[in-house]
């Protein structure tokens, strides 16, 4: 979670010399050859099924391509620092999903984190006016795109918990990401085209190579890999590191400035964070409620990382 914050906020620059698509399109280049190796099925691993091939599609389509197409346009109409605060609402997004489409209970605290949520992300919007119009509107647009990211990050953990009871993090990260290649190549291809390479800084390429490999390969294998073994309510505290870690890359690496209602809106989106992610009492963990797929599914963990 530090590194995919610290990525979301990176992003901002590289906004501003590719565009988003071709940004996209390279990331998953890069990713897909450094992962090459990890596309090859294990020996002990049961061929695809039909709703697994369903679920890492959907995966890729909500957690892969969306996110970045949402995010980067966001973060680039925005502020690193505004985009820690909506994600923010990631945790309390991940129970809303669990409660509507896995059936699990959902404790009044995490209502209470759902407005916390929401409340943080229009006051950090309130304590953004007094800019002229036109910038009023396009940070209006970016922070309904990055509301838009966190509810396909959410997404992303929902699915991707349910994914590790059938492949290791590796087979998940390499097959997510070749498709997020394959969504991403005609936009990509598009602009390619149209694009002087040649213009582009050294140090925006060393820049974009981090970037491809944190957002495609070391981010999505860790998180997989403590899937496979920490039940989806304990990783879910992990997620509090996101806004930190985009919020303080923003203040301190790219010399964002936030006004005071904006440092009270970020209070509140944590305070919604840890109503979201405090642990529950022994006997009522999302993970012993009966019919529990995020709790249950650890069940059957793959054996190779």
């Amino acid at each position: 979670m530090l590194l995919v914050g610290s990525y979301v906020a990176l992003s901002k620059p590289l906004a501003a010399v590719f565009p988003v698509f071709l940004l996209a399109w390279l990331r998953f280049g890069i990713g897909t050859l450094a992962m090459l190796g990890w596309l090859r099925k294990p020996p002990a691993e049961l061929p695809l099924t039909r709703p697994t091939r369903g679920l890492l599609f959907l995966q890729s389509l909500l957690g892969n391509f969306l996110f970045t197409i949402f995010m980067v346009y966001g973060v680039s109409l925005t502020s690193a620092s505004s985009a820690g605060v909506i994600m923010a609402s990631i945790p309390a997004c991940v129970a809303l999903m669990s409660w509507r489409f896995l059936g699990e209970q959902v404790p009044a605290r995490t209502w209470l984190a759902v407005a916390c949520a929401v409340a943080g992300i229009l006051l950090f919007a309130l304590g953004a006016t007094g800019s002229a119009p036109s910038a009023a509107g396009a940070a209006g647009l970016g922070y309904a795109l990055l509301v838009a990211a966190s509810i396909c990050e959410a997404a992303y953990s929902v699915i991707g918990k349910k994914l590790t009871a059938a492949l290791s993090a590796r087979r998940i990260t390499s097959l997510i990401n070749l498709w997020g290649f394959a969504l991403a190549t005609p936009a990509g291809l598009w602009w390619a085209w149209r694009f002087d390479f040649a213009a582009v800084p050294a140090g925006m390429w060393l820049l974009l190579l981090f970037y491809a490999l944190a957002a495609c390969i070391w981010t999505v294998w860790l998180w997989m890999t403590g899937l496979q073994v920490v039940p989806a309510a304990q990783g879910g505290v992990f997620t509090v590191l996101l806004p930190l870690s985009a919020a303080l890359v923003g203040v301190l690496v790219l010399d964002e400035r936030l006004t005071p209602w904006q440092w009270l809106a970020f209070g509140i989106a944590l305070a919604g964070v840890l109503l979201a992610t405090l642990p529950a009492s022994p006997g009522n963990t999302p993970g012993n409620t009966p019919g529990n797929t995020l709790g249950n599914s650890q069940a059957r963990p793959s054996k190779q990382p």
